[in-house]
């Protein structure tokens, strides 16, 4: 009887394997030919491939720009103070400036050049240096001309903006690097001058006010050169879509050098007439001030201050 048993299971756990085996073999692929394999199937590419991230941030460059101007006041540039809004165009200015000791420069480009807003918060100003003009006008002074140490890039960040909408604001920082590019006759050579600013901006209505704060730092030669402390504000209303008359005060104070506890306030009406459509995204802003110093009352000429008397500035901005 047991041994009956014991066959018994012993031919259940056969069976049982002989199922499982032939389970097994039934699942495997076939072993036949390589031709006879299942050829598997590949991901199909995408209709249109990614952008490279370069050009996609170049093919986005104007979203960005607009994004940034949407978001802060649409006041205009000034004249003689730098903006603390972000703004992307090409400028050119002109000076015709009357010194003390009777001589006339003119000033071409006065340090302006191409101005971009690579993100929606930052701009970079890369600047032409000046190429100025010296004429002695029956003065001893020694006739020149050439180009002049140059501004040649500011890069701003704003802090804080609001549009007229939500506040009418804006508050940003400038570091500006200035490269001793200019003639002998116009040089600060071999010293570079960083200037760190602080500028910001309130509007009420029509009317705004836009104001910066700098200071110099030369790298070098800081004994004759000297720090001055560097102020500009400009009142401005806007009328007729067209017109932004405004009035502007420009005061440096030198702190040190051959200048040291000298100041000179300088003040100058003018308007600007803007934004004329030329093509599309491009616009046009002219202008014109009169700037003239009011302090310190009585001329020095050992070395000049004012460093001029008074100035014709005329300015062309082109927006895009």
């Amino acid at each position: 009887m047991y041994r009956t048993e014991r066959k018994n299971k012993q031919g259940i756990k056969g069976f049982l394997l002989g199922v499982l085996i032939g389970a097994s073999v039934a699942c495997l692929p076939s072993m036949g030919h390589a031709e006879d394999l299942p050829v598997p199937v590949q991901d199909q590419a995408p209709s249109s491939m990614p952008l490279d991230p370069i050009a996609d941030y170049f093919l986005h460059w104007f979203d960005r720009s607009d994004y940034a101007q949407a978001t802060q006041p649409h006041w205009m540039t000034p004249i003689t103070t730098v903006t603390p809004r972000l703004e992307q165009e090409y400028r050119y200015d002109q000076y015709q400036e009357f010194l003390q000791n009777g001589s006339e420069i003119n000033n071409y480009f006065a340090g302006k050049g191409l101005e971009l807003i690579p993100t929606t918060s930052n701009e970079l100003l890369v600047n032409v240096p000046g190429f100025q003009q010296r004429m002695s006008e029956g003065s001893k002074v020694q006739p020149a001309t050439g180009f002049t140490d140059g501004n040649f890039v500011t890069i701003k960040h704003r802090f804080l903006s609001a549009n007229e909408e939500n506040g009418n604001y804006i508050l940003t920082g400038y570091l500006g690097f200035q490269a001793p590019t200019g003639i002998p006759a116009f040089t600060n050579r071999p010293a570079w001058i960083v200037t760190p600013t602080l500028g910001g901006g309130k509007g009420w209505g029509d009317f705004d006010i836009q104001a910066t704060v700098g200071y110099t730092l030369p790298t070098t030669y800081n004994t004759h050169i000297g720090n001055t402390l560097l102020t500009s504000v400009t009142l401005q209303y806007h009328f007729w879509e067209y017109f932004w008359p405004e009035f502007a005060f420009n005061d440096t104070q030198w702190t040190s050098g051959v200048r040291a506890n000298r100041n000179q306030l300088l003040i100058s009406p003018g308007i600007l007439l803007g934004r004329f459509r030329l093509y599309e995204r491009l616009k046009l802003n002219i202008g014109v001030a009169y700037q003239v110093a009011v302090v310190p009352q009585h001329r020095i000429t050992d070395p000049l201050t004012p460093l001029y008397n008074r100035a014709w500035i005329i300015t062309m901005r082109t927006p895009f």
